[in-house]
């Protein structure tokens, strides 16, 4: 027997062995390399997301469908570079094996970029007078000489179109939207025009609800019928509808296709009314009220007027307070509030014996996006008497009676209400009442807080506070607690209890008595872990509240932040450097502090 007769189904064993050998296969990882991980982190993050690889990843596939996947990468890869203006990338696929597991390793040569030849990017029509629009214009990436980047394109594109809705245009289309790409040359040609079409204005505002007076909705329209097409206005009206709280959907749709010859919009404004009646109810309790409970009840609205009304009130075993107020819309000059509040408040701590019973009258209003503003006319009639030694042993109590009116203007510029990396807020406060005029004393009382808001890298910020405060007054004595400033404890001086820092009662009790005048600053950095939710703070505050002579408090601390669903959550522990009455204190906050 001849050798050579046993060759040919040798080799078909062998092939057959081999096949079987490689019939399956599974992907452990797949690699990218010749991309820098920094600055083109969004091309790998493509690629990533383009490969079919990537879903089969740890699951056993068969060879032929391995082959398939194979084959699909490296036109995946490239597809997924065009985007960013690469369209001549070198890409090479290694699959090593080890048996039947693969490491797929793509090395990319993203080669030259394709930059823009010639562009012709321009409106015809009314909009080539339009301000903003070209700006816009003038803003176009990308331009003669730049990488022609799909995403910029279209991101610009989006924006011209959507300046024209915003402002009236709802005619407008394209009438030239090409963009060839030379891959020989690196090259990409824009033709990209407009034409606006006319601009359209403003027309009836037709409110739809069934509930409140026809009229009551009117002023909230604050253009005139035929004015230029804005979105903003409509904005606007949505933004002034959604503080009334009286509606749970606000539905405002501009009917373009229902424009009269002179080109004037209707906008219907369709809204949902919200549950009429809120209760609230809770626990509380504090280390110097004690134990209590909360309650409250809001009329969203009490009639088709509008009208408003809401009391809470909060019992502790140390501390009570009840507070009514009725409001009315007041939308002429300046959105806002007519306001009439009752209230009164009851202390009876182991230091203080507080009553006090307040009126009064307030109209509030935005005067502009920044600025809102309340001005009052207040009656405040307050008793109290502090504590000598352990007990209440002075049974004389001191009452005065002050009718003033006050003037409060907030501001706020940040770039996130709810949590502001970059800008400027602060509340002032003016208040004053002349003896003989309702007053026990004649006074003029002053207070700013203001705070500075410094982003810092990417996610870390910068907060600087401020706060000063004075009083003018001939009688200090006759102006009550209610109305003198204190200092310490959250938002004041940290490291400090509440009230610590100031004129006190004589030892044992050393209850702070309040001051003429307030000093306060504070700086805060605050350090955001991987830009994540988590991050840690460390602060300095310092301060005083002073008649005479300052007495300047410190204390620091840290702190740990959570940019929770609801708003910031901040836990700090400080301490004072000042002989303080404890060697830490606790703070709890949730929400922004504007």
């Amino acid at each position: 027997m001849q050798p050579k007769n046993y060759a040919l189904p040798l080799m078909f064993l062998s092939l057959a062995t081999v096949s079987v050998a490689h019939a399956r296969g599974t992907i452990d990882k797949v690699e990218i390399k010749g991309l820098d991980k920094g600055d083109d982190a969004e091309m790998i993050e493509n690629i990533e997301v383009s490969l079919s690889l990537y879903d089969t990843i740890g699951k056993p596939q068969g060879e032929s469908r391995l082959e398939y996947l194979l084959s699909q990468a490296e036109r995946q890869t490239r597809q997924a570079l065009e985007p960013f203006g690469y369209y001549n990338p070198v890409i090479k696929v290694d699959s090593p094996r080890q048996g039947e597991n693969l490491q797929v390793v793509i090395q990319v040569d993203k080669g030259p970029a394709t930059v823009v030849r010639r562009e012709h990017i321009d409106i015809t029509g009314p909009a080539q007078l339009d301000q903003y629009l070209q700006e816009d214009l003038e803003r176009f990436k990308p331009r003669k000489g730049q990488r022609f980047e799909h995403t910029q394109y279209e991101a610009s594109k989006i924006t011209v179109t959507r300046r024209l809705a915003e402002r009236g245009y709802f005619d407008a289309d394209y009438t030239q939207r090409q963009v060839q790409i030379t891959r020989a040359e690196n090259a990409a040609d824009i033709d990209l025009t407009w034409d606006s079409g006319r601009r359209y204005n403003m027309g009836d505002i037709r409110f739809h609800e069934d509930y409140f007076v026809d009229t009551l909705f009117d002023p909230l329209v604050y253009w005139d019928k035929g004015s230029y097409f804005h979105e903003g206005k409509l904005d606007r009206l949505r933004e002034s509808l959604t503080k009334l709280d009286y509606f749970s959907v606000i539905d405002i749709q501009p009917r373009p296709d229902q424009a009269d010859a002179d080109g004037n919009v209707p906008v219907d404004v369709n809204l949902t009314r919200a549950k009429r009646t809120i209760y609230t109810a809770g626990l509380s309790y504090g280390s110097e009220s004690g134990a209590g409970v909360r309650g409250g009840l809001e009329r969203r609205f009490l009639n088709s007027r509008g009208h408003k009304m809401n009391t809470q009130l909060d019992y502790a075993q140390k501390r009570k307070s009840l507070v009514t107020s009725y409001r009315i819309p007041a939308f002429n000059w300046l959105d806002g509030w007519y306001a009439f509040t009752a209230s009164a408040y009851d202390e009876q701590t182991d230091y203080i014996d507080l009553r006090n019973f307040k009126l009064s009258a307030s109209r509030s209003g935005e005067i502009n996006e920044y600025w809102t503003a309340i001005a009052s006319i207040n009656a405040l009639r307050e008793r109290w008497r502090y504590a000598s030694g352990t007990e209440f042993t002075d049974p004389v109590y001191t009452t005065s009676t002050l009718v003033y009116p006050q003037l409060v203007a907030d501001y706020v510029n940040v770039d996130d209400e709810l949590f502001p990396r970059r800008g400027i807020s602060g509340s002032a406060t003016v208040r004053g009442g002349v003896e003989g005029a309702g007053s026990d004393t004649s006074f003029v009382q002053a207070n700013m807080v203001l705070r500075w808001y410094i982003p810092i890298g990417a996610t870390d910020r910068l907060i600087l506070r401020g706060e000063g405060g004075t009083t003018w007054t001939s009688d200090l004595v006759a102006m009550p607690p209610s109305l003198r400033f204190f200092a310490g404890g959250d938002r004041s001086i940290r490291g400090y209890a509440y009230r610590e820092v100031g004129p006190r009662t004589p030892e044992p009790d050393k209850y702070a008595l309040g001051a003429k005048n307030l000093v306060i600053g504070s700086a805060e950095y605050e350090h955001y872990f991987k830009g994540g939710p988590w991050g840690a703070a460390v602060f300095v505050d310092t301060g005083s509240a002073f008649d005479n002579t300052i007495d300047l408090h410190t204390g620091v601390g840290f702190g740990v932040r959570w940019k929770s669903p609801v708003g910031p959550v901040r836990v700090d522990i400080a301490h004072g450097l000042n002989n303080p009455d404890s060697q830490f204190q606790l703070y709890l906050n949730i929400g922004a502090d504007l």
